[in-house]
């Protein structure tokens, strides 16, 4: 997962400090500067502070995850003449509004294979019909030796290695209320007015685009206290589900990124603090471990793009990001990004043709060595998210491009340092990252394809780019630039 930029920001302070704590001899009035600095890093995110966590073994002990690959799809019970097997009707009308027509990809993966994996008496804990893969669990590699033999396994990837051990998270306190301590603000969006009139995506509000009808899945790795906080009541949700292994008791007490990521689209509280998407419905997904960094998270990843894609979500915001793995030999190399090697990426290229938008994060790796945005980031077909400061100048920490085979990336940038959202907590905070760049154009995404309801997911990110303030001329910083939604919606109707 792309994590949080916070390191670079404690050297800063650090920095600071030093150079204070030397000068403060010579200029006393200096000591105002120090409680500024002092406050500034009080307001800091730290996830001990909104989850409490302790050490437990691995849920059933040490084993490996290896990854199936499956050679066809004989012998199976599905058709794609009866799609309403396997498909919400939601999905299918999805489809068919864009005239996309089904394909082999979306049969589920054949029943008799996956039944002939258990018979030999090996675990499957999941699999993925667009990639037709399996995952299995196994406590030693010699057991895989019983699937010798099976005519229908094209290939086995070993995928995670488990831990000795794992942090187990708890639910922390929450605030009954927004920050009632907290400054007055004199508009109606409160905290969020510059993140979103950066956008122009209070122009869609006004006019009464606010996602209504439309469908977001968040993919993410826990929504702490999402379920409690007074200012996510009145979410509409649509779904909930954790494709982890093994899953959470309860994704509302695993972190609190989610969270943050879902009040950036979703809160409503008038005067205090209101996200891109009010009226959207929303699908929380669990498919992103923190415990630990492994291949397999992006086969949670396309299991979660499945089951969105069968309840008929619209857009899905990923504000998640891999490349540098806990086993090093997995992690990924820059000449992959082509938006077809890496089964996460294969699999984010693929969801615009079937009708779905993806929204994903560049990743916080702009400072350290990688520097490049990271999977499924460089998918075709995608809107890629970098961060910009409240000046529109890219953040220091965002991701760059260009991908390996040579694409724009990222596509657009939006306001990542900092971005006003809900902490697990329930408390209205600044924070970094593209994490948080990533659902205000989601959002605002949705209130574009509600106002522009025939457009297909392909022409809606290109009305996306194409209101960017660089799409004229378009770099591997800031991608086409900070797109204007209210210039998107105008071409939109023109066309």
């Amino acid at each position: 997962m792309t994590r949080y930029p916070c390191s670079w920001l404690w050297s800063c302070v650090v920095v600071m400090f030093r150079c204070l704590i030397t000068y403060i001899y010579s200029e006393p009035s200096m000591l105002r500067t120090i409680l500024i600095i002092l406050l500034f890093v009080s307001a800091l995110p730290f996830h001990a502070r909104v989850t409490k966590v302790t050490k437990i073994a691995y849920p059933g002990g040490k084993c490996l995850i290896y990854r199936i690959g499956l050679k066809d799809k004989q012998h199976s019970p599905y058709t794609l003449q009866n799609p309403q097997q396997f498909l919400s009707p939601r999905s299918i009308a999805r489809r068919q509004a864009q005239h996309l027509a089904l394909d082999s990809t979306d049969l589920p993966v054949t029943p008799a294979y996956v039944q002939a994996i258990r018979d030999k008496g090996i675990e499957v804990i999941g699999m993925s019909k667009w990639n037709n893969t399996v995952l299995v669990r196994v406590h030693t590699q010699r057991a895989l030796r019983k699937l010798d033999g099976l005519p229908f396994i094209r290939y086995r990837m070993k995928v995670m290695t488990a831990p000795d051990s794992i942090d187990e998270r708890r639910r922390t306190n929450y605030m009954k209320s927004l920050n009632e301590w907290s400054e007055t603000y004199n508009n109606a969006y409160g905290a969020t007015e510059k993140q979103i009139e950066s956008l122009h995506g209070d122009d869609l509000h006004n006019v009464g685009f606010k996602g209504g009808g439309k469908m977001i899945a968040v993919f993410d790795g826990g929504f702490m206290n999402a379920d409690r906080i007074p200012a996510l009541h009145n979410i509409k949700l649509g779904g909930l589900r954790d494709f982890v292994y093994p899953p959470s008791n309860d994704i509302f007490q695993e972190m609190d990124h989610g969270t943050m990521v879902l009040s950036a689209m979703a809160v409503n509280e008038p005067g205090f603090y209101i996200g891109t998407a009010p009226e959207a419905t929303y699908v929380l997904v669990r498919c992103e471990d923190e415990r630990t960094e492994n291949l397999v998270e992006e086969d949670y990843w396309a299991e979660a793009a499945e089951y969105a894609d069968s309840l008929g979500v619209d857009i899905v915001n990923s504000s998640l990001g891999y490349h540098d793995f806990d086993d090093k030999s997995m992690s990924h190399l820059y000449i992959q990004q082509d938006g077809e090697q890496t089964l996460i990426s294969h699999t984010a290229s693929m969801m615009a043709g079937k009708g779905i938008v993806v929204v994903n994060s560049a990743g916080n790796d702009g400072m350290g060595t990688w520097k490049k945005i990271n999977f499924p980031a460089d998918a075709k077909d995608i809107l890629t998210v970098g961060a910009v400061n409240m000046n529109g100048v890219n953040a220091p920490f965002s991701s760059i491009g260009p991908t390996a085979d040579g694409r724009v990336k990222p596509d657009v940038m939006a306001f990542g340092s900092p971005v006003a959202v809900l902490s697990g907590r329930g408390s209205i905070i600044s924070d970094m990252g593209t994490s948080f760049s990533s659902p205000l154009i989601a959002g605002l995404v949705a209130c574009l394809w509600q106002a522009l309801p025939d457009k297909t997911a392909k022409e809606i990110i290109d009305l996306v780019r194409s209101s960017g303030n660089r799409s004229l001329n378009p770099d591997n910083i800031y991608g086409y630039g900070i797109p204007d939604f209210w210039l998107a919606y105008q071409k939109g109707r023109q066309k």
